[in-house]
Formats: C-alpha cells, sequence, structure tokens
C-alpha cells in the first residue's frame, strides 16, 4: 500500500512539475496558422474555416453575429458572397498558455472581395484566435 502511494504521489509530482516548452509550441502555432491560410488560398475559406476549427469553434461575424460550431462555421462561409473573395493573414503575436494547451495569436489581415464586375476591393484588419491542442496532438481553433 505504502509503495502504491509513493509511486502515485511521485507520478503526480512529475508531471505537475514537468516544464513546458513554450518556443516549440509557438513554433506549432505558427505553422498551424501557416497551414491554415495555405488551406484558405488553396481550397477555399469555407473548407479552411472547418478543417482548422474545434468541434465546438466560435467565430464572431457580421455586426456580433456568433457562428457556433464547425458545420455552422461552414455553413456562414459556403455562401455564395464568399466564393470570390480571398483572406490572407499573419500573426503578429503568439502567447502560449503556461500548460502548454492553449495559445492565442493576432496579427493583420487583408480581405478581398470581388464584386459581380470583376473589381476587386481589399479590406484590411485584425484578427484574433485563440487555438486548443487536440487529444490527437493538433492545433484547432475554438475562437476567431
Amino acid at each position: 500500500m505504502r509503495k502504491t502511494v509513493l509511486l502515485l504521489s511521485s507520478i503526480l509530482l512529475f508531471s505537475c512539475n514537468q516544464k513546458i516548452d513554450k518556443t516549440t509550441i509557438k513554433e506549432e502555432i505558427t505553422n498551424a496558422e501557416k497551414a491554415f491560410n495555405n488551406c484558405a488560398s488553396k481550397e477555399g475559406i469555407a473548407n479552411a474555416f472547418y478543417e482548422f476549427a474545434a468541434q465546438d469553434a466560435v467565430i464572431k461575424r457580421e455586426n456580433d453575429t456568433l457562428i457556433k460550431g464547425k458545420e455552422a462555421i461552414k455553413n456562414y462561409y459556403n455562401n455564395p458572397k464568399y466564393s470570390k473573395a480571398k483572406v490572407t493573414w499573419k500573426p503578429d503575436f503568439i502567447n502560449v498558455s503556461d500548460d502548454g494547451t492553449m495559445a492565442y495569436t493576432y496579427g493583420q489581415y487583408i480581405w478581398t472581395a470581388t464584386d459581380s464586375t470583376g473589381n476587386k476591393k481589399d479590406f484590411k484588419g485584425i484578427f484574433h484566435t485563440v487555438w486548443q491542442k487536440q487529444k490527437d496532438g493538433s492545433w484547432k481553433y475554438i475562437w476567431d
């Protein structure tokens, strides 16, 4: 019995004191952001926002509307008005939680819309994304 208690105490102590390598995690988040951006460029906005979303992700759009859930996000971006749109972004800042399971990014984006006559117009802004590490080790956004 004492050996079991000692073993469990040692495991708990070790797991609680394990150091998180935030530099490595920031690289993982940078790579996730790049892959997300590349997916939007190559496979479209709807697919990218679907593929990189956690199951219960939430995005805030137009007039503070919340779109909740991976499927609802894909449906939102499947609207024909987004079919000719392009978006690019790059994080300027990344922060990682102390336990290494969450991170957030922010930076600048450029949204390019093409109207029915083929004219393009750029809209610039700041994005903010919250990332969560998944059970399989991948990173998915939970807020954008």
